[in-house]
């Protein structure tokens, strides 16, 4: 049986609700998007083309989107889905809301905040395997020299997400 959960005011369903996915197209600043559904739930941001059928993606998310982009919205109200991922993983991943828009967070960090002060590692593999990236906002992490760390959509995109938050954070004071 499914259910849902409240998280910062966003739905979060953990278990597929029945509905068959769909997938729309997003254009961002960074790409091409693909915005992967299960029913209302959101359960994917993509750069590459998913397989399954075209839908319509709910348009106060796409709102959400252009605004994160243009600096007017820095939290995601859209309910999630995760579709697979173990406990540990989704723990990383939800773990990641807690990192304000237009700043960084070390892998270290992380692996304390979940609670594993030791699961540096860990914590940069369940990063690669996230989702719902932009919403679930890995792009924050880097490494604890400073260095940008990978990103699974690639260090272009992990960079231009940065610097998008960098600079609207700097227009906005």
């Amino acid at each position: 049986m499914s259910f849902a959960i409240t998280i910062n005011g966003a739905g979060l369903r953990t278990k597929p609700i029945g509905s068959e996915p769909f997938y729309d197209i997003f254009e961002s600043p960074v790409g091409r998007l693909f915005l992967i559904f299960s029913g209302k739930y959101l359960a994917g941001i993509s750069f590459e083309k998913p397989t399954g059928k075209r839908g319509v993606t709910p348009e106060l998310f796409k709102k959400e989107l252009r605004g994160y982009f243009e600096g007017k919205t820095n939290e995601f109200k859209q309910g999630i889905i995760f579709l697979e991922g173990t406990d540990f993983e989704k723990k990383v991943w939800l773990a990641l809301k807690e990192i304000p828009y237009g700043e960084t967070k070390t892998y270290k960090w992380l692996a304390e905040k979940i609670g594993n002060p030791r699961a540096n590692r860990a914590v940069g593999q369940a990063l690669s395997r996230n989702p719902i990236p932009i919403v679930l906002p890995c792009h924050r992490v880097i490494e604890s020299d400073g260095s940008i760390g990978g990103y699974s959509s690639g260090t272009d995109i992990k960079r231009r997400l940065l610097e998008i938050e960098y600079y609207n954070v700097l227009s906005s004071l």
